[in-house]
């Protein structure tokens, strides 16, 4: 059972103090990440930080958007679907965790982006539920670029028939509802070191490309790198980063 989310009686420290590091971590991420960008060559602006909001209830949660942050990730739709109807502000909602096909029409509603997408059967049912809701829901192939059984996301040598499968059969990138499908997902190996996640990462980086050109469709984004490994992320092209332990430094229990 995943770990519950914690609420402002068991922080670390003070509310307002609490209120006050987040604030900080948050600006402190953020320049970590422009000079990661500009490191590798590219403009800050083309990496944008998901905060992970999976460790704290909504209204740490809400704290963390007042600093700053409105690409908010969560692991587990429930608590997306709950923290997307009391949260306040212009807050882009990122589905980051494993999704099984019967929560995807609630799901739907906070009109998320989908960066798990690990089957074809999870697709197929995200199209279908978004058609008949009318929704054009941007999604992510989450692929297993760490080749470990225990990691999710389709193997590499499969990406490519089921983008094709959704391209060609449905025109997903028309603008009409349904899947729209806008770049890949993968996560670095456990225990990787960051030479390690860079070539996996790269691995991916060269994936996008080579689908772009075989299936001819744009796969603008590019969603890896975590608290431990966005440096090296950003250095092979990522446009989203996952970051969450290290926006509630010195909160967190």
């Amino acid at each position: 059972m995943a770990a519950q989310p914690i609420s402002s009686e068991q922080m670390r420290c003070g509310i307002e103090e609490a209120k006050s590091r987040i604030a900080e971590n948050w600006h402190e991420v953020r320049a970590s990440v422009a000079d990661a960008a500009r490191a590798a060559g590219r403009d800050a602006d083309s990496v944008r930080i998901v905060g992970v909001a999976k460790y704290v209830d909504a209204t740490i949660t809400q704290w963390l958007v007042d600093a700053g942050c409105v690409e908010l990730g969560e692991n587990r739709p429930q608590s997306l679907i709950e923290k997307s109807g009391v949260l306040d502000g212009p807050i882009r909602w990122h589905q980051i965790g494993h999704l099984q096909r019967n929560k995807v029409r609630r799901l739907l509603s906070a009109e998320p982006v989908i960066h798990s997408v690990d089957s074809q059967r999870l697709l197929d049912e995200i199209h279908c539920e978004a058609s008949q809701q009318a929704r054009s829901v941007d999604v992510l192939i989450e692929v297993n670029v760490s080749d470990e059984d225990a990691k999710t996301g389709l193997p590499i040598e499969q990406a490519e028939a089921v983008l094709r499968q959704l391209v060609e059969s449905r025109d997903s990138q028309s603008g009409e509802p349904g899947a729209r499908i806008i770049g890949l997902m993968a996560m670095a190996g456990w225990g990787t070191t960051p030479d390690q996640a860079q070539r996996q990462f790269a691995k991916l980086r060269g994936l996008r490309d080579q689908l772009q050109t075989a299936v001819g469709i744009p796969l603008p984004e590019l969603s890896m790198g975590m608290s431990g490994d966005y440096p090296a992320a950003i250095a092979e092209g990522a446009t989203l980063v996952r970051i969450g332990s290290s926006l509630f430094s010195g909160v967190l229990p």
